[in-house]
């Protein structure tokens, strides 16, 4: 399917791997110019090399305004944003301080906002304009340990609802891509901890886990790529404020 988003430009914010790299690779597949995003310059160039596509490597952390800074700077305007950034450790709630608090709503909730100010109005002057934030599937089932992370993430799409709503006329789309279990670097390295808990190997502690989900597998990340650009198509114009779960059937509600 021809997306009809050739040479449009995105930033994808965290895209040297994980779920934020399969999301740069799907939209540079689309044609794309895909802003490549990594905590150094050295990373964000290594990957931005390893996609097949026109990319422009920026090192900076998207969750410091200097960050948020060179990500824009790096082209002269941008059609397409992709939200996305590391979430806090798990943590018991107990020990998460009002230092640990701010530095989690900081970088889950209040960078990605100030990303959507930064752009939104220039979408919609020119008339297009897509905006993927990737929360995760603890916001619609709220995982023990990860209570900042979830809070953050619920505060970012209760903020972005009424956004979606505001700009939608003017042909921009505000959406949420919640991700279950993908394998990626923070789930076999949750997968290893756990491993070490029960006393099993890694290998194991990923199969008890991938049986617990009705697909029976973990999410890849070319899959969430592929419907992270989906969204950023000229397809997608009539879905906004809309949180999207992909996680294998694992949440059991029907809506």
């Amino acid at each position: 399917m021809d997306l009809g988003i050739a040479g449009r430009t995105a930033v994808v914010c965290a895209s040297t791997r994980g779920l934020g790299r399969g999301c740069a690779e799907a939209l540079a597949a689309a044609g794309c110019t895909v802003v490549v995003n990594g905590r150094t310059q050295e990373a964000a160039e290594r990957a931005a090399a390893e996609i097949d596509g026109r990319t422009v490597p920026v090192g900076a952390d998207v969750g410091t305004p200097e960050g948020r800074a060179a990500l824009l700077a790096a082209v002269p305007a941008v059609d397409i944003l992709v939200n996305n950034n590391g979430g806090p450790p798990f943590r018991d709630f107990r020990e998460v301080d009002h230092e640990a608090l701010i530095e989690g709503v900081e970088a889950n909730m209040a960078a990605p906002i100030a990303l959507v100010q930064a752009v939104v109005d220039g979408m919609m002057e020119r008339g297009f304009g897509r905006i993927v934030n990737i929360t995760s599937g603890s916001v619609k089932a709220p995982i023990a340990g990860l209570d900042l992370s979830s809070g953050a993430r619920a505060g970012l799409t209760g903020f972005l609802a009424g956004v979606a709503r505001s700009v939608a006329h003017s042909g921009v789309t505000i959406n949420f891509l919640l991700p279950g279990p993908f394998d990626t670097d923070r789930l076999r390295a949750a997968q290893a901890n756990a491993a070490r808990a029960q006393g099993i190997t890694p290998e194991e502690a990923a199969r008890r886990a991938a049986a617990g989900i009705p697909a029976r597998r973990f999410g890849t990340a070319a899959e969430f790529g592929a419907t992270c650009a989906f969204l950023c198509s000229v397809h997608a114009g009539f879905i906004t404020g809309q949180s999207l779960l992909l996680d294998g059937g694992a949440y059991p509600g029907v809506m």
